[in-house]
């Protein structure tokens, strides 16, 4: 109501400011009165109130006046009147996936929102998606930001129209007070973000009186952490840990806070304090201002304003246009800047949250509107300079800063060059960066970066993407004013690249070790930041040919100005092979060289360019251009590379090897080697051939060795010689047959990018993102990879782990080229390794040829005349006549590869003269003077190569000169054209055939020798393997040879007892235990020993953890704190399977002693090692398997089963006695009668009276007391101590990780805990079988099955370690359920209970009962089968009810014929309804039978694997071979558990015995409430837990995140949506908003899910950075791969490479069974153990 009643005063006072003289007087008046007292004044203040205040008051006055009457129904008729904005506009937060096309995108800085991408046509495309740095806005609705669906459906207008500014649709009255408001009020916000007086108010807004209320605010500031602020003001403002946090995380993200209110001398108090208290910390205090109490109410207000604007631009177009209108227009006075100027101006000096508004302001307003973005953006760049110099000095980072900005202006098209004309923006960011790297120049003007800030460096490289936004979209059209100004600022940037031409020399070092390594990274930052802004330019010149000649030039003109390393001595003249070559002398090894020459590399690039287009045509007196001065810097660097490869400059340390790697590497060799290659072509193409060679000799200090001199005896110094040779011939090769570059042959770019990904993939086969990271960028981020890579090589998918690869495909192979110039040292040798290798395999000879090079341009051609000078044949002679002369210390097998390369590249270029020309006399003629110079000394090139084909030290290169022999015939013929070259070909190969034959009939009688060879060493290895199996049976799955280890064997004398035994577990019937000899290896002292009850313990390693694999109620955790101890959980496990104890095992055996010391041992090394401490938690018992490093806390001691031969006619004599009813009296009477030997009255009154009721059942007479010991006793097992001891470690780490409770041996517990985690560990295998779809039996591996067997054997022991007393009791409480006669007041009903943990418990704990006072005894084989049977049936039947009563939704009964069962079915049905009083009609029997017996299919499952584990009787083959799913299963269950096929009989069999107590198991209330709907219950079969459903695209997962709202906090701060796999809950992790406390401890939201849904196991993936975590404690996690690849077949963790991404459903599968097979912790521990990290990652945090 408040709000209404200040209407009219709104409207009231809006009329007053419309009606006054100067409106603006009467604005700031009010705001001054009202302002204050709002905000701030109040000692304590209340944000909401605040919030309300400012509506009623404020802002519903100045909307009244906006719209001259009330707000509602004034918007009502502007939104009737305009259209909605054809821009997104939205700005994104930091951390917010973004899209980019790579299809449609004019630059990769145009970016979709998660919303505009999902509706637009780019979804199919080839898109990208990153997460943003914060600061961007979406270019959805840009027509000049993508090439095509420049909008998406929700933006679409309907026609594509151009990005106009829309008509001012607003009434001139309205806008006119739009405008007038908004100049007043702009005027006010950006007077207080810029305000610097912290006491005083300008003299409008003066209060008549001053207040002393004061405030003592803290700015962020990037030096100090979260924990110094807390520290520093828990120190100084009295404030507790809690709310300094408070403080601390709002400074953060606001910029400031106001951390004390009081007097003036209070705030000064504190100010000092918090100053005094941060310098300790840190070298620079803590930025603190006091401010007085009404500054900082209109500073307050001022910042909601600017939100307040953006709501009103929001309306309307018209509203927006008036508020750029008012922001851009010129101040009255000339000499201040118009308002959003000064709000640039101040950015720096603006505080975070200020900074924000500001900047979304612009965005909202100027951004979006076509004129007035070219208004800002001659602003922004008049005030370019200044503002990137605040930028500089500022500490905040660029996503804040308003030089962030320059992304939206200068990367659009149009206002580029409309900047680059107007404002001169070239000129302007390269003046910046000139101005910024003032301080670096030396005495010769250029850049020396010695002692450099790095922080400071880092910002200002920055500037040159914005040279590079500039420069992005190169004009199709130039103005001749474009024209200029481009060149201006291309001479601006020349000027830049002076500074760079020969920066920081190096010089050789000689004799010691340079002293101090010298700063180079800077520098090769430069070139990286200036790699695509040289490529740019060079494509902007490109497209018009006027601008490439006038650039050439004025890059030629500034290449001579520039003074570095003018020689120092003069030209003189050197003699070679009667040539002269008349130059300056200078040696690289002595004299200063840089490698940093981007001008004489540009100037290279643009001569390719003129060359490709034809314009060099036009370029003025092309022979005054002296080529010798041109190539000589390139060809120094080239030399200098040459001699660190040949290790000439050891002693210049590791700074120059880095240069030199990066001087080759695929970042910097586009605009750096690559260049001085082109360069040397180009010289090549210019300068006679022999003074060309004779100067690169002389540079790579060669000259004197090929002119004869004797080189120095030192050994070091040949060696390097030597590598130098290699690296001079390896460069002519370059020169030579390097063509692949448009302009100089007829290459396009595909083919270049085809040639490298052929090199690539032939040093092996590589995955996509190999082959990305192996090619070079251009200016978007793209490397042409796609466009071409289908035509190069196939693609082959991944597996379960690892990665799509590709691999070169054969036909392409002939491109292969060994030297091809971008592989670095290690690449060369591998690519040559694995082409001799596959070519071997192939049969053909080793021999790498030089492929086919494409034909020079005509400006190129002439550099093939190298091959036919003088020089060149002296070169190769030289060579190959010091290893014909066989001098080992003057030549290398790389030299004579590298000729034999050359002499191959001549020869194909004659072979291809020979056969394009139609001339008589081809001119080129290497072959002719191979052979005939030298030749009267036998040193011809020809013939030398003829004697070092018998060298045995060039064995390696025989097939190649061999090729080499046979090219010089072919040319030979081709020359005299006297036989056709192919019949010429055939003669000369075959001898060669031949010798081939000859070699193939060889090759095949070896392969039989060693195939017969290989047969005879397999033979012998299958008999060593079989021994070896079946000494450790353990180690092994199913080993396939063996036949069925679970089988036993029979022998001839079993023949006979076959044919009465049956596969049967229980009752009368059951089968034989066989005698089976176990013998095993213990895996750390490798001696054998067999199994034996009275024997040191052999024990398995064993890992114990909580599970919720199987839950039904995920979330929940179970107490074992009952009402009264020892009758709910851990007692009786519920039917949701809460929380169940899994013990798992690896199958690894060892004696107990070894395994006690190994224990002993890794405690020892561990508590040394930092690193392990995160992998094994040694307090809980923790260790590594030794063999197979499995994580295991626990040991299980190996207890062998008992043979038994079955006594059948005692079994039946007995059995006539021994039935149900019977039984249960006895049971009953032995209770009654131990209940009162241990004095135990909490038995409920039914029990007594109901006594004499219940024995009327049977006509024989009274049992008593120990009737029981009747039916067959024996003496209980004797273990050996050691097994003893065994048996307590395992039951005490089963009972302290199960409840989570400290060990104690004692506790009554203990025994429970190990018949539960055997229940529930055969409960999770029964499972995994069922999931997937596998047999029973057969299918287990070998290592579950071990597990399995000694699992519940130990379970079976357990209550001998145990006092009988206690196991008796908990006899007692279970069978409390099955018999209510027995019941406590608690006892849980039939529906509360899960029964196959009952019967396992029931099971293994009924001998108890066989206790007498004197002697130990325990139920003989048939009484223990008797037990079983009873106990069985009736859990079975108790487990129907269970399944009957929890189904609600049977069929209504129909027609025809019924089966006995069917009958059965109805008939128990409608006892049981009738019992339950549940009112239905007759339901159909037969669905009935369906639902019971699918229902307890599982828990017969699980029977039949406990009962064959612990009686060891061997179950039917069906169980064996057939899966768990397939029809038949259900009769082999019923047979091998003695349980009748149709399982209704039961209740027909014992009628008289089941009545009573059906009766009583109805009349429970749990049942009324259940069938009434009060109380869920679970239905059977049990819910099959999966992880949860991901959607195939990644994208949508994605989209999922970014809709995500923290449900604790509501700020806008990057998040972390975190996706738990058990549930699907989505958490907010790794964020303060979200912790939570677990055991006193702070925890993040994953950490405290966990404990919850997985028991302390989590399984999540991060959807932003695209990984799953796994989760096994607090202290405990590792990363995962996520189930998602790319089309590559490739996963991208944190989005690196922004690939679509779909789900793998096998990996996903994987992920599944990892969980399912409780192998998480294994998986973490093995990750963990693999990266060694010293310092732990804070997994509790996540």
């Amino acid at each position: 109501m408040a709000e209404s009643e200040k209407s009219p005063d709104g409207l009231e006072l809006s009329k007053e400011w419309l009606e006054a003289a100067d409106s603006r007087v009467e604005l700031l008046r009010y705001l001054k009165e009202q302002v204050p007292q709002i905000f701030c004044l109040k000692k304590e203040s209340n944000p909401q109130k605040e919030e309300e205040l400012m509506q009623s008051h404020l802002l519903h006055p100045l909307e009244c006046f906006l719209f001259g009457e009330d707000p509602e129904p004034g918007l009502e008729k502007l939104k009737q009147g305009s259209n909605s904005s054809q821009l997104c506009g939205r700005v994104f937060k930091e951390g917010e996936t973004v899209y980019s096309c790579r299809d449609c995108a004019i630059d990769p800085t145009c970016v979709l929102c998660m919303d505009c991408f999902q509706e637009s046509v780019h979804k199919s495309h080839r898109y990208k998606m990153h997460a943003s740095s914060g600061g961007g806005f979406c270019d959805c609705g840009d027509v000049e930001a993508w090439k095509i669906g420049p909008c998406c459906s929700k933006h679409d207008p309907g026609a594509a129209t151009a990005m106009v500014t829309d008509e001012c649709v607003l009434e001139p009255e309205l806008y006119e007070r739009a405008e007038k408001l908004f100049r007043v009020l702009l005027e006010y916000v950006t007077d207080f973000l810029v305000w610097e007086e912290n006491f005083e108010l300008s003299a409008e807004l003066q209060p008549r009186m001053k207040d002393n209320a004061y405030y003592c605010v803290l700015y962020n500031d990037e030096h100090h952490s979260y924990d110094h602020v807390i520290y520093t003001l828990q120190r100084s403002v009295n404030c507790n840990q809690a709310e300094a946090q408070t403080h601390t995380a709002l400074i953060d993200k606001e910029g400031r806070r106001a951390v004390k209110r009081g007097t003036l001398r209070s705030c000064q108090q504190a100010k000092d304090l918090i100053r005094f208290n941060s310098e300790h910390i840190s070298l620079q205090p803590l930025r603190v201002e006091i401010l007085h109490a009404a500054v900082m109410a209109h500073q307050t207000f001022a910042l909601r304003l600017g939100s307040w604007f953006q709501k009103i631009i929001g309306y309307s177009v018209g509203f927006r246009q008036a508020f750029c209108q008012v922001a851009l227009e010129p101040n009255a006075n000339r000499d201040k800047p118009c308002l959003i100027s000064r709000l640039m101006l101040h950015d720096a000096r603006m505080y975070k949250g200020a900074r924000k508004i500001v900047h979304e302001l612009i965005f909202c307003s100027m951004l979006m509107e076509t004129e007035f973005k070219r208004l800002f953006a001659i602003e922004f760049t008049q005030h370019y300079k200044q503002l990137q110099k605040d930028f500089i000095n500022d500490d905040h980072e660029r996503s804040i800063s308003i030089t962030a900005l320059s992304v939206q202006i200068f990367t659009v098209p149009t206002l580029a060059r409309q900047l680059i004309e107007e404002a001169q923006v070239i000129k302007v960011i390269v003046d910046t960066v000139m101005e910024l790297l003032h301080e670096h120049l030396d005495n010769n003007n250029r850049f020396f970066f010695l002692g450099y800030n790095s922080d400071k460096f880092s910002r200002i490289q920055v500037i040159f993407h914005d040279l590079r936004y500039i420069l992005i979209s190169k004009p199709s059209v130039w103005t001749e004013e474009l024209r200029r100004q481009f060149l201006k600022g291309f001479r601006d940037f020349l000027g830049l690249l002076k500074c760079m031409q020969g920066m920081e020399e190096v010089k050789r070092q000689l004799g010691q070790h340079i002293a101090v390594e010298p700063e180079w990274e800077a520098g090769f930052t430069l070139q990286i930041q200036l790699r695509h802004i040289l490529a740019m330019f060079q494509d902007w010149c490109c497209s018009d040919e006027e601008i490439m000649l006038l650039a050439f030039k004025e890059c030629h003109r500034a290449l001579f100005q520039c003074n570095n390393q003018p020689f120092r001595r003069e030209a003189t003249d050197y003699y070679m092979c009667k040539h002269i070559l008349h130059i300056h002398p200078y040696k690289v090894s002595q004299e200063p060289v840089s490698i940093h020459l981007p001008i004489s590399r540009l100037l290279a690039g643009l001569y390719v360019h003129l060359c490709r287009t034809g314009a060099i045509e036009r370029l003025d007196n092309p022979e005054s251009y002296d080529y010798t001065l041109l190539a000589e810097h390139p060809l120094r660097c080239v030399v200098l590379a040459a001699q660190v490869s040949g290790e000439m400059w050891r002693r210049n340390g590791l700074s120059l090897v880095s240069q030199v790697y990066y001087y080759q590497d695929v970042k910097c060799r586009d605009e750096m080697f690559d260049k001085d290659i082109v360069m040397l072509q180009i010289a090549a193409s210019k300068m006679d051939p022999n003074h060309f060679l004779m100067l690169i000799l002389l540079r790579f200090e060669l000259f004197d060795y090929f002119n004869g001199s004797t080189p120095s005896k030192d050994q070091d110094e040949l060696i390097q010689w030597n590598r130098v040779t290699e690296e001079m011939l390896y460069l002519l090769i370059v020169i030579v047959g390097e063509r692949y570059i448009p302009g100089i042959s007829q290459v396009t770019k595909e083919e270049v990018t085809m040639r490298e990904v052929v090199h690539l993939l032939c040093i092996e086969p590589m995955a996509h993102s190999s082959l990305v990271k192996g090619l070079p960028e251009n200016e978007s981020h793209e490397t042409g990879l796609e466009a071409v890579i289908t035509k190069v090589a196939t693609f082959k998918k991944p597996g379960v782990s690892g990665h799509g690869l590709y691999e070169v495909k054969k036909e392409r192979l002939i491109e292969f080229n060994p030297f091809f110039y971008h592989y670095s040292r290690s690449q060369h040798s591998k690519a040559e390794e694995s082409q001799k290798k596959r070519r071997t395999q192939e049969g053909s000879d080793k021999a790498l040829r030089p492929p086919v090079p494409p034909a020079f341009c005509p400006a190129f051609s002439s550099i093939v005349r190298l091959f036919c000078c003088d020089i060149i044949i002296h070169i190769l002679r030289h060579v190959l006549q010091k290893a014909a002369e066989d001098q080992p210390t003057l030549w290398t097998e790389a030299m004579i590869q590298r000729a034999l390369h050359l002499i191959g590249q001549a020869l194909l270029e004659e072979k291809t003269q020979l056969e394009d020309s139609t001339l008589e006399e081809v001119a080129f003629d290497f072959s002719l003077k191979a052979r005939i110079i030298g030749s009267e000394h036998g040193t011809s090139v020809f013939l030398l190569l003829s004697k070092i084909i018998a060298l045995p030290s060039l064995e390696a290169q025989k097939d190649m000169v061999k090729w080499v022999l046979q090219m010089f015939e072919i040319v030979k013929c081709l020359r005299e054209k006297s036989s056709p070259p192919m019949s010429m070909n055939m003669e000369t190969s075959k001898p060669e055939e031949s010798a081939q034959d000859k070699e193939k009939a060889e090759r095949k009688r070896k392969a039989e020798a060693a195939k017969l060879h290989r047969q005879k060493i397999m033979a012998q290895m299958s008999a060593m393997q079989k021994n070896f199996i079946e000494s450790n049976k353990m180690l092994y799955d199913n080993v396939p040879e063996s036949g069925n280890q679970g089988e036993p064997v029979t022998s001839t004398e079993s023949c006979a007892m076959e044919q009465r035994e049956l596969p049967i577990a229980i009752g009368p019937h059951r089968g034989s235990t066989p005698a089976e000899r176990e013998v095993l290896t213990c895996i750390l002292c490798q001696e054998e020993q067999e199994v034996v009850a009275q024997a040191p313990a052999m024990v398995l390693t064993a890992c114990v953890q909580r599970s919720t694999v199987l839950t039904q109620c995920r979330g929940k955790m179970l107490t074992d704190k009952a009402d009264k101890p020892g009758t709910s959980y851990p007692l009786f496990m519920p039917p949701e399977l809460t929380v169940g104890t899994h013990t798992g095992s690896c199958g690894h055996v060892m004696h107990a002693t070894c395994w006690q010391k190994y224990f002993e041992a890794v405690q020892d090394t561990t508590r040394n090692r930092h690193h392990a401490e995160l992998i094994i938690d040694l307090e809980n018992g923790e260790y590594l398997c030794p063999l197979c490093k499995s994580l295991c806390n626990t040991v299980v001691p190996l207890i062998p089963l008992e043979p038994l031969t079955f006594n059948y006619e005692n079994a039946e004599i007995i059995g006539q006695h021994l039935t149900l009813p019977r039984w249960i009296q006895i049971i009953s009477a032995r209770i009654k009668g131990l209940k009162s030997v241990t004095q135990d009255n909490d038995c409920n009154a039914e029990g007594t009276s109901g006594d004499s009721g219940n024995m009327g059942l049977c006509g024989e007479g009274q049992p008593d007391f120990r009737s029981i010991l009747s039916y067959g006793v024996q003496e209980p097992r004797k273990f050996s101590d050691s097994i003893t001891e065994m048996l307590v470690v395992c039951a005490t780490t089963v009972h302290r990780v199960g409840l989570k409770t400290a060990p104690n041996e004692m506790c009554p517990h203990v025994p429970i805990m190990a018949w539960n985690t055997c229940a529930f560990t055969i409960q999770a295998i029964e499972n995994i079988l069922q999931e997937e779809d596998k047999p029973l039996f057969g299918s287990l591996q070998n290592r579950q099955l071990a597990g399995l067997k000694a699992i519940v054997q130990f379970s079976a022991s357990q209550r001998l370690k145990s006092a009988q007393a206690v196991i008796q009791r908990h006899f007692t409480d279970m069978l409390g359920v099955l018999l209510p006669i027995m019941s406590r007041k608690n006892t849980p009903s039939v529906l509360e209970v899960d029964f196959f943990h009952l019967l396992v418990g029931l099971v293994l704990s009924v001998p108890s009962l066989y206790q007498e006072e004197a002697v130990d005894l325990q139920p003989s084989a048939v009484s223990s089968a008797y037990n079983h049977l009873h106990m069985l049936h009736l859990v079975t039947m108790a487990h129907m009810l269970q399944v009957i009563v929890s189904s609600t939704d049977f069929p209504a009964v129909e027609g025809g014929e019924e089966t006995e069962e069917a009958r059965a079915a109805a008939e128990l049905y409608a006892t049981v309804s009738q019992q339950t009083g549940r009112l239905t009609p007759d339901v159909s029997g037969s669905s009935v039978a369906e639902r019971v017996k699918t229902g307890i299919e599982p828990f017969l499952r699980c029977a039949a694997l406990f009962f064959s584990c612990l009686t060891g009787v061997h179950p039917p083959e069906e169980l064996f071979t057939t899966s768990v799913n397939s029809p038949g299963q259900m009769e082999a269950l019923c047979s091998y558990l003695a349980l009748p096929f149709n399982v209704f009989d039961l209740f027909q069999e014992h009628r008289d015995t089941v009545a009573p107590l059906l009766q009583r198991w109805c009349e429970s209330s749990v049942i009324t409430k259940a069938l009434k709907g009060k109380i869920t219950t679970l239905r059977y079969p049990r819910r099959r837990n999966r992880l949860i459903d991901l959607p195939e695209d990644y994208s949508a997962l994605l989209n999922q995140a970014s809709h995500f709202q923290c449900p604790k906090s509501t700020d806008d701060e990057r998040k972390h949506p975190t996706l738990c796999l058990f549930c699907g809950a989505m958490l907010c992790s790794q964020s303060s908003c979200c912790l939570s406390q677990l055991d006193g401890e702070d925890v993040g939201a994953c950490t405290a899910h966990a404990a919850t849904c997985g028991a302390g196991i989590g399984m999540f993936l991060r959807i932003r950075e695209c990984e799953i975590v796994l989760m096994a404690s607090r202290t405990r996690g590792s990363t995962y791969p996520a189930p998602y690849l790319d089309d590559y077949g490739e996963t991208d963790p944190h989005l690196g490479r922004g690939n679509p991404l779909h789900l793998c459903p096998e990996r996903y599968r994987k992920l599944n069974q990892l969980w399912q097979q409780h192998c998480i912790l294994e998986e973490i521990a093995r990750s963990l153990e693999v990266v060694n990290v010293m310092f732990a990652f804070e997994w509790q945090m996540l």
